[in-house]
């Protein structure tokens, strides 16, 4: 087997899912539930109100940093990817989805809805041949 660092994502990716499989991993509801745990909100020194707000911002910020981390990927290391890449990924993307479940949560959202209402405007598109363009309402 190549080394990791040797590998793009086209190799890696099977390597990943094939392991992900092999656990059970939660929906998106109960990540929303779990993550009230982690919750400690803000304080009324961060003035943020609404208090939503934090989260809204949360999203945003961890967003940005995904975004150096690819963009790094491609200036250190000529877009290879390897394991550490991966894991900081992971933990990006997490932090990205821990805003957005407590930002759905505030809002009364179940996250599953919008996973689920997500795809099928998707797959409706897709099948309307209509991926490709720009606006919501497509």
């Amino acid at each position: 087997m190549k080394n990791l660092k040797q590998q793009n994502v086209e190799t890696l990716d099977i390597d990943i899912i094939r392991k992900e499989f092999e656990r059970k991993l939660m929906d998106f509801r109960e990540y929303q539930i779990e993550s009230r745990k982690t919750d400690v909100g803000t304080s009324a020194q961060d003035n943020l109100k609404p208090g939503w707000l934090y989260y809204a911002l949360g999203i945003s910020g961890e967003a940005g940093e995904l975004t150096e981390k690819i963009k790094k990927l491609f200036r250190d290391k000529e877009g290879f990817i390897d394991r550490e890449f991966l894991d900081s990924v992971i933990k990006e993307m997490g932090d990205i989805l821990w805003y957005m479940g407590r930002l759905s949560d505030v809002f009364g959202i179940n996250f599953n809805l919008i996973a689920e209402t997500n795809i099928e405007k998707l797959l409706d598109r897709m099948e309307r041949n209509k991926l490709h363009g720009e606006g919501d309402n497509r």
